[in-house]
């Protein structure tokens, strides 16, 4: 699916970030590596590793199973305690690396004064993570993750708890920025603005920055 956007003539009242993709970037071959590896799957056969997580995640980022259950369903076995924290460690980790193009933008516009609220689809141990970190807790109103609201993008109520947590009343007066087409889709028919962020920074300087 195509979902073109064009940046906002006017700054808008607050915005609503998705972490994935705008703010955090994409765990490495290295990474994916090195989870497969911990989960004594095949070297070989990381693909099949990566389909295997996939298919069990969603339920898991919507906090609907535990870690154990998860990655029990990854592997078809019920890993032992050692094991399971070496795999919520190494799968937490690969997620919190983030563009610092993104943040130095989300700087800017924070130091102007404009609202932002968080909205991932997170499960429990990195919204945890993130929660901690300097930059969360410095330019983030709110942040609203999948796990703790039991409900995820493109859900409308998922957009509907995010607008209320910037406290702006009329959605059009609200910037939804994210990587998916369909989450930006689902916010625009509830009349957010929408930026679909594919990585072009100017498109987030000239949507955030004036």
């Amino acid at each position: 699916m195509t979902l073109t956007s064009t940046p906002p003539s006017t700054v808008p009242d607050a915005v609503i970030l998705d972490y994935n993709g705008v703010i955090g970037l994409q765990p490495s071959t290295e990474q994916w590596n090195h989870l497969a590896h911990l989960a004594a799957w095949p070297d070989d056969d990381v693909a099949t590793f990566q389909t295997a997580f996939w298919t069990a995640r969603r339920a898991y980022d919507a906090g609907q199973v535990s870690d154990l259950a998860f990655w029990a369903q990854v592997l078809g076995r019920h890993p032992g305690p050692r094991m399971l924290r070496a795999l919520r460690t190494a799968d937490t980790a690969m997620w919190t690396r983030t563009d610092d193009r993104v943040l130095a933008v989300l700087e800017h516009a924070h130091l102007a004064g404009l609202p932002m609220v968080l909205l991932s689809n997170a499960p429990h141990p990195l919204s945890d993570t993130l929660d901690t970190t300097d930059w969360c807790r410095r330019l983030m109103t709110r942040a609203l993750y999948r796990a703790r609201l039991e409900m995820c993008k493109p859900a409308p109520a998922a957009y509907r708890h995010a607008v209320d947590a910037t406290r702006v009343s009329d959605p059009q007066r609200v910037l939804f920025i994210d990587d998916r087409a369909d989450n930006c889709a689902a916010a625009r028919g509830l009349g957010l603005r929408v930026l679909h962020y594919t990585g072009q920074i100017s498109h987030l300087e000239a949507a955030l920055i004036r």
